[in-house]
């Protein structure tokens, strides 16, 4: 089949971010596919720009786009890309099938005129449980826009041939749209065990970043956001400042960034770093040389339903996992025995059990142990690109 495969954030293990559309592309490459992507490209030259990355047929288009962007310059950013993108498809020939993957919801659009216009049928995937994450987290409070957003969420899953969702929170939500069952997967995402794994620490790269080898490292790496509770893990932070054998280690970009800089301006507040954003390969060097890894969201009953790349990723590095929602990550960490859950609404409970946790060490060798196993036997890539490509040939159309 020609497939057009619409992700507005498409990227490659060279650049930043998560990197599931490229492995999945990959595969359906190997199933004797033509895959072709529309996604943003923010540094075109000109609007449209086609390149062949590892196979794959890539359509960027120029279009700003910043987490640091206000709600309405991010929304106008994504009707600008959705208008673009749908005028793309529209103009591609031969197209069998298409696959469009969240967010933002509007991603949904060209392929319902696809099908409406040209009777292509599309499967769609989420990542996020759109419009209720927006909602919960006070973006979208208009009555009549979450009004026409629902309905907009459930003609999507109703018109779509198959939908997969990235965790069984975020099945449930589909499926309370009044989906049928059977045409709904639960494909969590990847780990990446040959690009995330235990090694020898960089020390050089520990010196370029002028970082200790003595102290016990505490890695939050990925988006920087409002929904990922930065605030949470610097007042964790701030509770044990005095305790100089902890350090708290930041990789990633986003809004977080300001509030980090604003806690470093502290007299006194010297045991949080921000350290960048960089590519998957450097990203795994740090996150080797550091002793537990942070999965953190605020508080909100939809941010339980995630499905976080960092999550998996850190599974794959051999890292103990600290978590503080209380959904299915919760249970992931603590019926495999690979991390801990903390309080989301008490820092000093984040405090208490990382102190503790920090003194252990065969118990941390054990969760870092069971991490790895988890991500090699469950959530390898290798095993989720086949399902996904499985659920692709296999939908009927």
């Amino acid at each position: 089949m020609n497939i057009l495969y619409l992700h507005q954030y498409f990227t490659t293990p060279d650049q930043p971010g998560g990197t599931r559309s490229y492995w999945n592309s990959l595969e359906l490459l190997k199933h004797g596919h033509k895959v072709t992507v529309i996604s943003l490209g923010k540094n075109n030259k000109k609007r449209f720009e086609r390149k062949t990355v590892d196979g794959i047929d890539v359509i960027y288009v120029r279009v700003p786009y910043s987490q640091t962007m206000s709600i309405a310059s991010r929304l106008k950013s994504f009707l600008h890309f959705m208008f673009f993108s749908t005028y793309l498809a529209l103009k591609e020939k031969n197209i069998d099938f298409v696959i469009a993957t969240s967010t933002p919801l509007t991603i949904g659009f060209p392929a319902l005129v696809l099908k409406k216009f040209k009777k292509i049928p599309y499967l769609f995937e989420v990542r996020d449980l759109w419009p209720e994450v927006p909602i919960q987290m006070g973006g979208l409070n208009n009555k009549t826009a979450i009004k026409l957003a629902k309905w907009f969420e459930r003609t999507i899953y109703k018109n779509a041939s198959h939908v997969i969702a990235l965790s069984p929170g975020m099945e449930d939500g589909v499926l309370q749209e009044n989906t049928p069952k059977e045409k709904v997967s639960m494909i969590p995402n990847m780990a990446k065990i040959d690009a995330f794994w235990s090694r020898e620490p960089d020390y050089a790269l520990m010196k370029e970043l002028n970082i200790s080898q003595d102290t016990f490292k505490v890695i939050y790496f990925g988006a920087l956001g409002k929904a990922n509770a930065i605030e949470y893990i610097l007042e964790s932070a701030a509770l044990l400042k005095e305790n100089k054998t902890i350090e708290f280690l930041f990789i990633g970009s986003g809004p977080g960034t300001a509030l980090i800089e604003a806690y470093n301006a502290k007299e006194g507040y010297n045991n949080v770093r921000y350290l960048g954003f960089f590519n998957m390969e450097k990203t795994s060097e740090v996150v080797n040389f550091c002793d537990v890894s942070l999965v953190t969201f605020k508080n909100l009953p939809i941010l339980a339903t995630n499905s976080p790349n960092k999550l998996f990723d850190s599974l794959s590095a051999e890292k103990p996992i600290i978590v503080n929602s209380a959904g299915w990550t919760k249970d992931l960490v603590e019926s495999n025995k690979c991390g801990i859950f903390v309080d989301p609404e008490s820092p000093q409970d984040f405090a208490d059990k990382l102190t503790l946790l920090s003194q252990n060490q065969d118990n941390l060798k054990v969760m870092g142990k069971n991490s790895r196993k988890l991500a090699e036997t469950v959530y390898d890539k290798t095993l989720l690109c086949k399902q996904f490509a499985e659920v692709v040939n296999t939908v009927k159309i």
